[in-house]
């Protein structure tokens, strides 16, 4: 099957109020089931869309039936739509909600067994537009007299087959033999079996079969998890994994730009090399971060999925869902950045709440078991820490000169230490000097090792060419809030979203106190010491 062209949102004729619900929803553009539904859908056209779920195919009918309703018209249903089970009655109701978020006026009723009738009743009563249901519950209403529907103009059966395997069938005749014959139906299902064919050729006027591919998993060779957390421990979590795996090399995955733009500078003010990238951006931005990206020059991309299209980078060591996709084959896409090149490569999802039922549809679809895995502690950290410290003290035995220092040790030995003894106080000293960092600001270990000239200390600070900040007005602001001579600024290393600059190491505990918080050229600023090489 030929690939189905993806469009903007923005290219469909559909309301602003529309647009701007699915731009919050993180929606940039049309999954392929959208491409080909909803222009039928908007015509008035019946269809039968084979499609699983998790590609989108809700707001492939929802937002042409959003676009439909009469916002006036609220004494009795306009559009019905039949689920099988009370979950995905609930989800349904959820996203159309998103998707009207804008529209004014307008009622949207899920009703299903489980939930006590006379609340429902008192619902329909004040007046619904759309009536979101289990076929079970939709009867009973229909049987009691308080569900009519004489005005629907449009119906959708939603996951058909599931329907049919549930044994609704005698259910979901009644309900279609008792709405207009003047409608629209529209029938949604991952198989199509012969049953929903004599359906359609019953109820359905001209139909059209739209059918979309699904995705495959073509990248084995990658390691999968996924957390439950909640939504405000997304970040700590994020930064845990990050220096748990000491990842040199990740993108980061969010649904909206504005979620980009937030958790960019969220890494940047703790000293992460992050960099945004989403369509908001001009194409010369975009290009900028990417190289900087492929040159090693950021570490963390932040992006949604349509501005990372076409990203060929070999070293990706690991694929962040910070946000769960919104469509399963974006899940593809995101993870498949990793593994290159014969590679290995980890993904992990971030789950809150009730992202586990679109995790379940991933997993079912892409028929490849995500694993749960608990949250790092932070005594997780520290001994994946001491391990990488210790493979680097390997390397570095193998690989220095270390002469004039095995003297002095054996000078310590003369005292009566063992070996033992001294390489333990020296590890020591390193890692409590690492522990001290948040409590003493002063630390010297602080300003060790982050690539500053020697005598000097390399600072971040979360503002740069974006904000129209040059050299001059770093040089400026430091020299005149802190009486440091400009002439001892070091190095200022300008990028589009953040600044590093160097200052004499001395000196730099003052710099930080004082300009911490402080404004530059207009802009409130946050520096720190620059993350360690």
């Amino acid at each position: 099957m030929r690939e189905i062209k993806k469009i903007r949102f923005d290219e469909l004729n559909i309301s602003d109020e529309i647009l701007k619900a699915v731009e919050d929803m993180g929606f940039e553009e049309t999954t392929p089931i959208q491409t080909r539904a909803i222009p039928h859908i908007m015509e008035g056209r019946d269809i039968i869309g084979q499609a699983q779920t998790g590609t989108g195919k809700t707001a492939a009918f929802g937002i042409p039936i959003l676009e439909t309703i009469d916002p006036d018209q609220r004494r009795r249903p306009q559009v019905i739509i039949l689920c099988p089970t009370r979950e995905l009655a609930v989800q349904v109701a959820e996203e159309l909600k998103h998707l009207s978020l804008y529209k004014r006026n307008l009622n949207i009723l899920p009703i299903y067994g489980g939930q006590p009738i006379n609340r429902q009743i008192r619902a329909l009563k004040k007046g619904v537009q759309i009536v979101i249901g289990t076929p079970g519950r939709v009867m009973d209403h229909m049987r009691r007299g308080t569900l009519k529907l004489s005005s629907i103009n449009q119906v959708v059966l939603d996951e058909a087959d599931v329907m049919l395997d549930m044994g609704f069938i005698d259910d979901i005749e009644t309900i279609l033999r008792d709405v207009p014959e003047d409608r629209q139906t529209l029938f949604f299902s991952a198989t199509i079996p012969h049953k929903i064919r004599e359906l359609s050729e019953e109820y359905q006027k001209d139909s059209i079969f739209v059918k979309v591919a699904h995705e495959k998993m073509t990248v084995p060779e990658i390691e999968q998890y996924y957390f439950e957390v909640r939504r405000n421990n997304k970040l700590d979590l994020l930064i845990r994994l990050l220096d748990l795996y000491n990842i040199k090399l990740s993108l980061v995955f969010c649904n909206t730009r504005k979620m980009v733009d937030e958790l960019n500078i969220q890494l940047q003010s703790r000293g992460y090399l992050a960099d945004a990238l989403h369509g908001g951006m001009r194409q010369s931005q975009r290009d900028r971060v990417m190289d900087k990206f492929r040159n090693g020059i950021i570490e963390i991309m932040v992006a949604t999925d349509v501005a990372a299209r076409g990203l060929d980078i070999d070293n990706v060591e690991a694929v962040f869902n910070y946000d769960v996709p919104q469509d399963t084959d974006y899940y593809v896409h995101r993870i498949g950045r990793t593994a290159r090149a014969g590679k290995t490569g980890m993904a992990f999802t971030f789950i809150v709440g009730k992202d586990i039922y679109k995790l379940r549809d991933i997993q079912r679809y892409i028929k490849t078991n995500i694993h749960r895995h608990s949250i790092p502690t932070r005594d997780d950290i520290e001994e994946a820490k001491l391990d990488n410290f210790i493979d680097n003290l390997t390397d570095y035995i193998e690989r220095e000169h270390l002469g004039k220092y095995i003297k002095m040790i054996e000078n310590l030995l003369e005292d009566d230490f063992t070996a033992i003894e001294i390489a333990a106080a020296l590890m020591k000293m390193v890692f409590e000097g690492e522990n001290k960092e948040d409590e003493d600001i002063s630390n010297e270990i602080l300003f060790a090792d982050t690539g500053a000239e020697p005598g000097m200390a390399r600072l971040f600070i979360n503002i740069g060419e974006k904000d129209k900040i040059g050299p001059r007005h770093i040089v400026g602001a430091i020299a005149g809030e802190t009486g440091l001579p400009g002439k001892l600024i070091g190095a200022i290393d300008v990028h589009e979203n953040f600044t590093f600059v160097e200052v004499p190491r001395d000196n730099a505990e003052d710099v930080l106190k004082i300009m911490r918080n402080n404004y530059i050229k207009g802009n409130k600023v946050n520096i720190e010491p620059a993350k360690p090489k």
